[in-house]
């Protein structure tokens, strides 16, 4: 097991290293942002397998006809086994306040003051930290709130809780923005595929023709000895920025013309679109379940007031069926929900990619291939770590029951003409089992449910998400196909930082 856990780990950094090594840009790149970046996504990653782990430990407690296993029928091994799920979470979550408040904002504000010349490292760490402290003190404060009227063993759960709660919400918008976004852009690219290198780079070579006849027209004005008019020259300065960037985006082309990928990218085409129908049926299978979701606590639920929490399914769902049908199959409904968490991270990534880090309307960064400054990279993996925070809500709604209490049984006798049958059946309702049979809850399930008025944004969370996914499926769809070289040449690039990628 622990091998198994190593291996994970380390193939978790390699990617880690490799995806944000994709990304960062040489020029602006620097170690402390660097090994940040890195070590924010390996934790956002690991975080996200917290829920599997956790479904899989109350479910390996029964036998598959309700009764509890010869080592989990003592109450204090199971507390035990609880305890020891519940410290996983309180230090992974304890590590992503650390990383959201502390560590991140530090080394973002760090390499803010960073002068031109390096010098004054002093300096730079004191207006670091000034600014660090701000985001300490609203953590603190959270820990406080959160833990208001608690006292003895129960302190650390409250206050952990409310303040990872707290950042759930934040982490609802990002999933709100990007991961809706991600669900159909990342399947619909994969099913359009790019636009031919070949006719890029002719229409390309047709607009530099354009741009340098329009030039040459106005440059003819002049010959004379006039001046040009100022809305002539403003015309004259726009016209040789455009027909730089043609020329950048022509060496561009040239080198994506004759680079392997490209090729090996045009054989993979049908294994592609394969994946992209594979990913849009996933992402509508989510929808619908989410949606059945909330209908079902809608109706079903006491409201407002209970956070919208209903025990058990009273609407089929087809998601958590599919979960239930899965589990006579050891590991594959393990399997199913570690994919579905890996989903929600990697559609998200591909959101982020695709639109950019934005505050409101305001685009704070891109996210592009090489060229990424290390204050978005930084941006990137505390919105993943939001992210993952909400990734666990999420799929508690789209299979409530099976998050909840995952594959366990209990056993129900029921008398007929003198004669006991025992017959085992799903848990709806906890409380209804027998206490020697009662099902154990999920840690995951205490953290998200601790405080019923966050239950109640995220339900209204799941259809504002619901939403964002349909406006995003439409838009993705009327969008034509990306160009081979999608983010590498844009206005504002220098020549120094093409050449740098070119190379």
């Amino acid at each position: 097991n622990y091998k198994v856990c190593f291996c994970l780990h380390c193939v978790i950094l390699a990617f880690c290293w490799i995806y944000i090594r994709k990304f960062q840009s040489r020029q602006e790149s620097e170690v402390v942002s660097t090994i940040t970046a890195i070590c924010a996504l390996a934790i956002a990653l690991i975080s996200s397998a917290l829920l599997p782990v956790d479904i899989f430990l109350v479910s390996f407690m029964k036998y598959s006809n309700g009764t509890y296993k010869e080592w989990a029928a003592n109450n204090e091994t199971r507390s035990q086994i609880e305890d020891t799920v519940l410290y996983g979470y309180y230090t992974l979550y304890s590590i992503i306040l650390f990383c959201v408040f502390l560590w991140i904002p530090f080394v973002y504000f760090y390499y803010e003051e960073r002068d031109d010349n390096n010098e004054n490292k002093c300096s730079q760490v004191k207006n670091a930290l000034k600014y660090t402290i701000g985001f300490a003190i609203v953590c603190v404060a959270l820990l406080l709130i959160g833990s208001a009227g608690k006292r003895g063993r129960v302190y650390g759960l409250p206050a952990l809780s409310f303040s990872i709660s707290s950042l759930t919400l934040i982490g609802m918008l990002a999933v709100i923005t990007y991961t809706a976004y991600g669900m159909s852009v990342l399947p619909l690219n994969l099913i359009k595929g790019t636009r031919s290198v070949a006719y890029e780079r002719l229409e390309n070579t047709e607009d530099i023709d354009d741009v340098e006849h329009q030039i040459e027209k106005l440059k003819s004005k002049c010959k004379d000895g006039r001046p040009l008019s100022s809305r002539d020259r403003h015309n004259l300065q726009e016209l040789e920025g455009k027909l730089q960037v043609l020329r950048r985006r022509g060496r561009h082309l040239e080198i994506a013309e004759r680079h392997c990928c490209t090729k090996v990218g045009s054989a993979l085409r049908p294994f592609k679109i394969v994946l992209g129908i594979f990913f849009i049926l996933v992402a509508l299978l989510f929808t619908v379940a989410l949606f059945i979701s909330n209908l079902d606590k809608a109706l079903h639920s006491a409201g407002i007031s209970s956070g919208f929490i209903i025990f058990g399914t009273n609407l089929t769902n087809p998601l958590n069926e599919l979960l239930l049908a899965l589990q006579p199959v050891f590991p594959l409904d393990y399997i199913l929900i570690t994919v579905i968490t890996m989903y929600f991270v990697l559609t998200s990534m591909a959101g982020i990619r695709n639109m950019g880090i934005w505050f409101f309307w305001i685009r704070l960064y891109k996210i592009r291939p090489k060229r990424t400054r290390p204050q978005a990279l930084l941006f990137l993996c505390m919105i993943l770590l939001l992210i993952v925070l909400h990734t666990s809500y999420m799929i508690y709604s789209l299979a409530p029951q099976y998050v909840m209490y995952g594959s366990q049984k209990y056993l129900v006798q029921v008398r007929n003409n003198s004669c006991t049958f025992v017959h085992h059946v799903r848990l709806l309702v906890p409380w209804s089992a027998p206490d020697s049979q009662m099902c154990t809850v999920t840690r995951s399930y205490l953290f998200l449910h601790k405080f019923w008025f966050f239950s109640t944004i995220y339900y209204f969370g799941n259809w504002a998400f619901i939403g964002a996914f349909l406006i995003g499926l439409a838009v993705s769809c009327c969008r034509g196909k990306k160009s081979v070289i999608e983010g590498e040449v844009e206005a504002d690039d220098s020549d120094i930082s093409d050449d740098e990628y070119v190379h």
